[in-house]
């Protein structure tokens, strides 16, 4: 029976502005009749049409995901696309996708996730498009989406038909030609070039110990295949390793606070040797030694510095970047490397134009996302093997590579307060308040501290030399502590506002203190200029990590 296409008329829904991580909204929001197909529409009209294009399919598997792929499948037919190339199951993993794009050439790629946000019939959802290079799409492409929402009079769409995605193979709907793959496959060859596997078999063999902890979320297969199928950790490596539409009812978001059992499996008295953990899509890690926790920031400076010890990473590196919120440490091992350190805005396309264009290797945010020149994305299974890559070359358990580090380079002490679901209006007026005080700010005694300079920061792209302002206020100190004070555009509803805390001591300094203490006096001097307890009447963060 021939495929019968229909065209619906709608109207502009309010609302549909993609982010720095495309659109994020409540489940029951995206929900609605018309409104995942607005934008989906949008996504083909603002990137030129689909007509005759190629696209990458998947999600993390939460609640909706099923639906929304056979939404996207069935619409892109109706707009001509010439083959679809979807995840089992509609299952992928982010960083899978834009492998997928990038090795397959295809036009884009279009994720189903919200991240690290929770999941099931009451929590979020989200649209993500990557672009051809397989990194998020940039503002110019997210502005052309947001131009169609405001502006769309008709979606296309075939009718009901059979979409069968629980199997690999391949069907067709109409002229569209639909490979549903493995969703492993071709993210495991990817790491198989990059890494010595047979370096991680032999650390495995010797009796090393890990837990991952997949969090119901969509890298549980990922992790379950490479490392105890083909590296031959132990069954029962990976926990929670069942992708789940509510992630288990949990908060599948790599940190101390929500991943607590692997916390507390780490802090047991028969704590394995190795931690980690990944989130919703599978692009963010934490990172867990026995009895010690290695903050995002500590993370990449530690990975820049063994790198090497990985195959892929043997040469020099070409650079590494950062995100502005991220601590200082990764510059100081940038620096000894005598390779180039770039300060980039919070969000993972801005680093797409640097590895494009060869001036960065490694990448990382302070919000347990690193990655490399290998795809688009942050990746945290890449983060995990490139971790088991140098335990198993250099001998040093995770405890003792920190502690010689901090001993080489001195310690950036750090952590990252959210205050959450503010009301936007506050939120807006607390920042307002702050940025109009900055001018005044310098040579500000604060407690113990000393205000060095204070500035918004703003990023000339060094590749394209676009110009991106106002992504958040930076208050140096003397002695080299800081604060950083932004609004997340991740959240659903209200306003995150997220308070990012540093302060460095040299290398001959007390490298073991409490976070807490040794951040006190950064949080009073951040507290008193922002004035966060009165204006948001909050005395402390909703989430400290």
């Amino acid at each position: 029976m021939a495929t019968s296409y229909a065209t619906v008329q709608t109207a502009p829904i309010d609302g549909q502005k993609p982010g720095t991580s495309g659109l994020r909204k409540k489940t029951a929001v995206f929900r609605n009749p018309g409104y995942l197909e607005n934008f989906v529409q949008s996504v083909f009209d603002g990137t030129g049409g689909a007509e005759g294009k190629t696209y990458v399919i998947g999600g993390d598997g939460r609640f909706f995901n099923a639906e929304a792929v056979d939404i996207i499948i069935r619409m892109a037919a109706a707009n001509g696309a010439a083959r679809l190339i979807v995840g089992q199951n509609g299952l992928l993993s982010t960083p899978a996708v834009s492998n997928l794009i990038r090795k397959y050439g295809t036009d884009g790629g279009i994720i189903l996730s919200a991240s690290h946000n929770p999941g099931g019939e009451t929590g979020d959802f989200g649209v993500k498009f990557n672009a051809p290079n397989g990194g998020p799409a940039p503002e110019a492409i997210t502005d052309q989406i947001y131009d169609r929402t405001q502006r769309i009079t008709e979606y296309s769409i075939a009718e009901q038909v059979a979409c069968p995605v629980g199997q690999p193979g391949r069907f067709t709907v109409g002229e569209t030609l639909v490979d549903v793959i493995d969703p492993v496959a071709d993210y495991e060859a990817l790491m198989q070039e990059l890494f010595d596997f047979d370096a991680i078999r032999a650390l495995f063999a010797g009796g090393f110990r890990m837990c991952f902890d997949a969090m119901h979320a969509v890298t549980g297969p990922y992790a379950k295949r490479i490392l105890e199928d083909t590296l031959g950790a132990p069954k029962g490596t990976v926990i929670n390793a069942i992708p789940s539409p509510d992630f288990g009812g949990g908060h599948p978001d790599p940190n101390p606070v929500w991943a607590s059992q692997l916390v507390g499996i780490m802090n047991g008295p028969d704590a394995p040797d190795f931690g980690a953990a990944s989130d919703g899509d599978g692009d963010r890690n934490m990172i867990m030694g026995r009895g010690t926790f290695v903050t995002p920031s500590d993370s990449l400076a530690l990975l820049t510095a063994h790198a090497h010890l990985a195959p892929a990473y043997a040469g020099k590196l070409a650079g590494v970047a950062r995100s502005m919120p991220t601590s200082q440490a990764v510059d100081l091992v940038a620096e000894r490397l005598a390779i180039p350190c770039y300060e980039t805005p919070t969000g993972w396309k801005f680093f797409g134009n640097l590895l494009d264009a060869g001036m960065a290797t490694l990448c990382g945010e302070e919000s347990a996302g690193t990655g490399s020149d290998h795809i688009r994305e942050k990746d945290g299974l890449w983060a995990v093997l490139l971790w088991l890559n140098i335990l198993a070359r250099d001998g040093r358990n995770i405890v003792q590579l920190q502690q010689d580090h901090w001993r080489s380079f001195g310690r950036n002490y750090y952590a990252r307060h959210d205050y959450e679901e503010i009301p936007t209006e506050i939120a807006n007026a607390l920042m307002d308040s702050l940025r109009a005080g900055l001018a005044g700010f310098a040579g500000t005694e604060v407690g113990s501290l000393r205000v060095a300079a204070a500035d918004e920061f703003s990023y000339d792209d060094p590749v394209d030399h676009s110009l991106t302002e106002g992504q958040g206020v930076c208050i140096s100190f003397d002695g080299g502590a800081r604060v950083v004070l932004r609004l997340s555009g991740t959240g659903t509803q209200g306003a995150t506002l997220r308070v990012y805390l540093e302060r460095y001591v040299g290398k001959d300094g007390d490298h073991g203190m409490v976070v807490h203490d040794a951040l006190e006096p950064v949080l009073r001097a951040a507290d008193s200029l922002a004035r966060i307890s009165e204006r948001t009447g909050r005395d402390k963060a909703d989430v400290i990590t």
